[in-house]
């Protein structure tokens, strides 16, 4: 395998691991909001109860109101906590990620390295401490 198709292979291993991620990021950002737009939505709801509760009973309305009010708030938090948590995942596996790339392309160049050693080698280019390397690492694969 040449290294031009390996740097390729890792160039395309790190787009869909970035492309991966986006999405990820992505879907958790959605899920987030809709948690946010219907948590809104219920505590529009509930502040409208009140608003009737209110006008039919007085003051037992406006303690409604507040609860709800609260329980609104409180919802919003949550839904405010689920998000962020989604995005320190979301960071987590880019992090990840990307040390799983960087790690891939080490590997690949040292191998690029070695394929280009071993060439010299054979086209008796290699300086004599670049045939000690290569011939070890030739014996150390040839178990």
């Amino acid at each position: 395998m040449s290294s031009h198709e390996q740097s390729y292979r890792a160039g395309e291993a790190k787009g869909h691991a970035q492309e991966k991620t986006g999405r990820a990021m992505d879907a958790v950002k959605d899920k987030a909001e809709a948690a946010r737009d219907k948590a809104s939505e219920a505590a529009d709801a509930t502040k409208e109860r009140g608003r009737e509760t209110k006008e039919q009973t007085g003051s037992y309305a406006q303690a409604a109101k507040d609860k709800a009010a609260s329980a609104a708030e409180a919802t919003k938090e949550k839904a405010s906590q689920m998000a962020e948590s989604g995005r320190e995942t979301a960071a987590a596996g880019k992090e990840k990620t990307g040390g799983f790339l960087q790690k891939t392309g080490e590997q690949v160049k040292g191998m690029a390295q070695g394929a280009a050693d071993a060439v010299k080698h054979t086209f008796g280019m290699a300086e004599e401490d670049d045939e000690d390397v290569v011939l070890k690492k030739r014996d150390d694969t040839n178990y």
